[in-house]
């Protein structure tokens, strides 16, 4: 875990301070997202690993019911039949009569799909619309097999997939021109919010057509459609702004988390010129087996037993103070902490005790 950690460190050196990425890359264009669907279904054909509850055979019974044919849910057994809750996303470009994918996951006490055939489905969005139809039989990636004494699960067997499971039923069209007073524009949503990332992204459009883009706040950045181009170009000059290349302001930042001490400092992490003692104890427990004899040698009074003895001794290591010099850079970072021998949980304590003292410049964000 010391090792991962400090190469970690030292491996975000090579971040230059301003390194520039496509515009496409760290910013989603407003309006272009997918939808949510879900419904609840019904999956058939398994080889015993279905519900063992009611749930299950009562909407079989329903479908069947429907069908014409009444049955009672005693009538039907348990065993082969799964209630499930289908899920998917509606694409932004996703039309009428294509195909989308689905994730099927087990609703009760099923321990495997593997085998399945997933009856058809409505899916609906949060507006109660249907969208698309599920059906097919589902992949799942998990085993599970069981006897009487022992049982054996790989990956995880509940949950399934049906590559382009569902047909596109009804179209959710991506608007992402907008048009105010007679002037087209689209916007753009930055990934991870500033305001200098966002100047770097509209100073980028704005050289390549003037005048036609603004930074609104540190999240969106708003372009003006030249009245030049025309509505079947907008495709194309989207695509132009998109590959444009827009320097990236990373904020300086610390993120611990301290179930896993994973340590992540961003490229513009600094200390100011501190003194750091680092000190930690080290507990040595052995246990040795002994011999506990009788008083008198080959006599009656006793027996011959073993017994346990154990030694704990606990060490504590010279703490010195360390100087530490003022840095600005990960690099300098890095080599000044790995200077100190410091270990995960060392690295966890000292950057908390940096904020502490004001002489960490980064925020400070723990898990």
């Amino acid at each position: 875990m010391r090792v991962n950690a400090l190469i970690l460190l030292t491996a975000l050196t090579a971040v230059p301070l301003a390194k520039a990425e496509r515009i496409k890359d760290i910013a989603d264009l407003q309006g272009v997202r997918s939808n949510p669907l879900m419904g609840v279904g019904l999956v058939v054909g398994l080889a015993g690993t279905g519900d063992k509850s009611v749930p299950s055979r009562q909407m079989m019974t329903n479908i069947l019911r429907r069908s014409g044919m009444v049955f009672d849910v005693s009538d039907l057994s348990s065993g082969s039949l799964a209630i499930v809750m289908v899920t998917a996303e509606l694409g932004p470009f996703d039309r009428v009569d294509s195909t989308i994918d689905v994730t099927v996951s087990t609703l009760e006490d099923a321990s495997t799909l593997q085998g399945g055939m997933l009856l058809a489905t409505e899916l609906k969005g949060l507006d109660g619309q249907v969208y698309a139809v599920a059906a097919g039989p589902v992949s799942t990636s998990g085993i599970s097999a069981s006897g009487e004494k022992a049982s054996i699960t790989k990956n995880h067997p509940t949950v399934a997939v049906i590559p382009g499971g569902a047909t596109v039923e009804k179209q959710e069209l991506a608007g992402f021109v907008e048009e105010v007073a007679g002037q087209r524009f689209v916007a753009f949503n930055l990934r991870n919010k500033d305001f200098a990332t966002a100047q770097n992204i509209a100073s980028s459009i704005n050289a390549a057509y003037p005048g036609s883009s603004t930074a609104i706040d540190a999240g969106t950045v708003r372009v003006n459609i030249p009245v030049e181009i025309t509505s079947k170009d907008v495709t194309a000059f989207v695509d132009g702004i998109s590959q444009l290349d827009a320097a990236v302001d990373m904020p300086a930042v610390v993120v611990i988390n301290e179930r896993t001490g994973t340590i992540v400092v961003g490229e513009r992490v600094g200390i100011s010129a501190v003194a750091i003692s680092q000190g930690s104890l080290v507990v040595k427990v052995k246990e040795t087996e002994m011999v506990s004899q009788p008083l008198a040698p080959f006599s009656n009074a006793g027996t011959t037993e073993k017994t346990q003895d154990t030694m704990i001794g606990v060490q504590e290591k010279t703490g010195y103070l360390i100087p530490v010099q003022k840095v600005v850079t990960v690099y300098d970072l890095a080599k000044a902490l790995n200077a100190i021998g410091a270990s995960p949980r060392d690295l966890i304590a000292i950057f908390n005790m940096l904020k502490k003292a004001g002489a960490l410049q980064a925020r400070l964000e723990i898990m």
